[in-house]
C-alpha cells in the first residue's frame, strides 16, 4: 500500500505554504501578471480593454486559465484580488503536495519527503538558469497550475494510475500546453524505462521518423525584421546568449543528477533511480532541441516553442531529490540541523526585498498602495471611463519605484504597447510584432515629449489619456498628480 498524507501532513503543508508566501512575497500584478490578470478581468467584464487587447488576449485564447479563475471568482462572489490570492495559495500548496508525493515514492521515507518539499518551498523564487523563470512566481499564472499538474502526472504514471495521469495531462494541456508537452515527455520516459528490457522493433523507428516529418512547419512563418528585433530582447530563448553562470545553472543539475543516480543504486532506492534516469534523458533531449534553434539563423522561427523551459520541471524534481538526500544522509532526525533552512529562507527573503523595494512584501487585497505609480493606477481605475485609452513611458515597468507592476492589470484600462512586457507577448505571437514595433517607435523619446507629441499619439492611435513622470509637459490638463507621476488628458 502506497503511503498517503495524513491530516497532520496536510496541516504541515498548509503551514509550509504560508511560510513560503511570507518568504517569497506576493505581488499579484507584477511582471507576467500584466498578461494574465487582464485576461481574467476581461472574462469577468467584457467591456474592459476595448483597445490593444491582443497583447494579453493572445495568451488568454490559448488556455482555459482566465475562464477557470474568473469562473471561480464569480461562483464564490469574492473580489478579484481575494480570488487571485486564494489561487496563489492553492497552487503553492498543490505543488508542495506533489513534491511530497514524489519524495515518498523516490525514498519511501517521510523524512526524505519532507526534506525535498522543504527545499522546494525555500527556493520557490530561485532563478532557473537562463530561462527567466522561477519555480513559482510571486503571483498566480498558468505555470502556477501547470507545475503541480505535471508533478502529479509523473507521480500517477509511476504508480500506474493511468486514468488519473490522463486527467492531470488534460488539465495541464488546457492550462499551459507547452508545460504539458514537457510533462508528457517525462511521463513517457518513466513508462519506457520501466518496461521489460527488449529490443525496439523496426516498426517503431519509422513511426518516430514520421512524427518528425509531420512537424507543422507552416505554423512557424519566416522571421520578419520586426520579429527579429523582438527576439533580440529575449536572450533567454537562445542558449548561446546565456552568461557563463546561466550555463552553470544548466550543467550543474545534470552532473548532480548523475551523482544522485549512483547514490540511488548504492543505497537501494529503485524509484529514485528511475526518476533520475528518466530526468537525465529528458534533459539531454530538450538540451539538444534548445541548442538546435540557437545555431542556424533560420531556426529562430521556432524560438516561440521555448524548449529551454524544460528546465522548469527538471529543477523542481532536482530540488526534491537534493532535499531528500540532504534529509536522509545529513539532517536526519536532528532538529537543530533542520535550522539550515533558516539562513536559506532569509537569503531568499532578502533577495525579494531588493527586487521590490518600493512595495510591501505581501500586497494584501484592498490595501492602499504607498507607491506613487500604483496610487495613480488605482485612481485611473476609479475615475476614468472604461473606454479610456492610455499611453505611458514604454519602459514604465523599469522606472525607479514602479517595481514592474502592470498598468493594464491594475488600472483596468487599455494602453499602447510597452517595451518591457508586450515585447514578450509579441515574441510568443509573431503576428503582433509589426503592431508592437509601430507603437513603441511612436513613443520613442518619451521623456522629452511636449504636448504636440501626445496629440500626435492621439491622432495616430486614438490615445486620450497619458501617465507621465513629474513634472508634466506644459499644456497638459492633469486631474490627478502625486509626487511621482501625473495622469493627464490629451485634448
Amino acid at each position: 500500500m502506497k503511503p498517503r498524507p495524513k491530516l497532520r501532513d496536510f496541516l504541515l503543508l498548509i503551514l509550509l505554504t504560508a511560510g513560503a508566501i511570507a518568504v517569497h512575497g506576493y505581488h499579484p500584478f507584477v511582471e507576467d501578471g500584466e498578461i494574465y490578470v487582464p485576461g481574467i478581468k476581461q472574462a469577468l467584464d467584457p467591456q474592459l480593454y476595448p483597445y490593444n487587447a491582443a497583447f494579453f488576449a493572445s495568451h488568454a485564447h490559448m488556455t482555459l486559465f482566465p475562464e477557470l479563475i474568473a469562473g471561480s471568482i464569480r461562483l464564490a462572489h469574492v473580489p478579484v484580488e481575494w480570488g487571485l490570492l486564494a489561487w496563489h495559495f492553492t497552487s503553492i500548496f498543490l505543488l508542495l503536495l506533489g513534491c511530497w508525493h514524489v519524495g515518498r515514492l523516490a525514498f519511501g521515507r517521510p523524512l526524505a519527503a519532507w526534506g525535498g518539499t522543504a527545499l522546494v518551498a525555500s527556493l520557490l523564487t530561485i532563478p532557473i538558469a537562463g530561462t527567466a523563470l522561477y519555480i513559482m512566481d510571486e503571483y498566480v499564472s498558468t505555470r502556477s497550475l501547470s507545475a503541480p499538474a505535471v508533478i502529479f502526472l509523473a507521480v500517477n504514471t509511476v504508480e500506474r494510475k493511468f486514468a488519473r495521469a490522463a486527467l492531470w495531462a488534460l488539465f495541464a494541456a488546457a492550462i499551459h500546453p507547452l508545460m504539458a508537452v514537457f510533462g508528457l515527455t517525462y511521463a513517457a520516459l518513466l513508462l519506457w524505462m520501466r518496461r521489460p528490457a527488449r529490443v525496439s522493433s523496426a516498426a517503431e523507428r519509422p513511426t518516430a521518423t514520421a512524427v518528425v516529418f509531420l512537424f507543422p512547419l507552416g505554423l512557424f512563418p519566416p522571421v520578419t525584421p520586426a520579429y527579429r528585433v523582438i527576439l533580440s530582447t529575449r536572450s533567454y530563448f537562445f542558449l548561446w546568449s546565456w552568461a557563463w553562470y546561466e550555463w552553470l545553472g544548466l550543467i550543474a543539475p545534470m552532473v548532480l543528477l548523475w551523482w544522485f543516480l549512483r547514490i540511488a543504486r548504492n543505497h537501494g532506492f529503485p524509484l529514485l533511480n528511475l526518476f533520475c534516469r528518466a530526468l537525465l534523458v529528458f534533459g539531454v533531449v530538450f538540451f539538444i532541441a534548445s541548442a538546435a534553434i540557437s545555431i542556424p539563423p533560420q531556426f529562430a522561427r521556432f524560438a516561440e516553442l521555448q524548449p529551454t523551459r524544460y528546465l522548469h520541471l527538471l529543477y523542481i524534481l532536482f530540488l526534491v531529490f537534493a532535499g531528500g538526500l540532504l534529509a536522509e544522509f545529513v539532517l536526519k532526525k536532528h532538529l537543530w540541523r533542520w535550522l539550515l533552512f533558516v539562513p536559506l529562507c532569509t537569503g531568499m527573503w532578502f533577495t525579494q526585498r531588493q527586487l521590490f523595494l518600493a512595495t510591501p512584501q505581501i500586497e494584501w487585497p484592498g490595501a492602499a498602495p504607498n507607491n506613487g505609480w500604483l496610487q495613480a493606477f488605482v485612481w485611473i481605475r476609479r475615475h476614468t471611463p472604461v473606454d479610456a485609452y492610455f499611453a505611458l513611458n514604454p519602459d514604465y515597468m523599469k522606472q525607479p519605484g514602479e517595481d514592474e507592476h502592470g498598468f493594464r492589470a491594475m488600472a483596468e484600462r487599455s494602453a499602447l504597447a510597452d517595451r518591457v512586457k508586450d515585447s514578450g507577448a509579441a515574441s510568443m505571437f509573431p503576428q503582433l510584432a509589426e503592431a508592437w514595433m509601430t507603437q513603441v517607435q511612436a513613443q520613442r523619446g518619451w521623456k522629452n515629449f511636449h504636448v504636440e507629441d501626445f496629440r500626435r499619439l492621439k491622432q495616430e492611435f486614438g490615445v486620450d489619456w497619458v501617465v507621465v513622470e513629474q513634472p508634466p509637459a506644459a499644456g497638459l490638463i492633469c486631474p490627478y498628480q502625486n509626487k511621482t507621476v501625473a495622469v493627464c488628458r490629451v485634448e
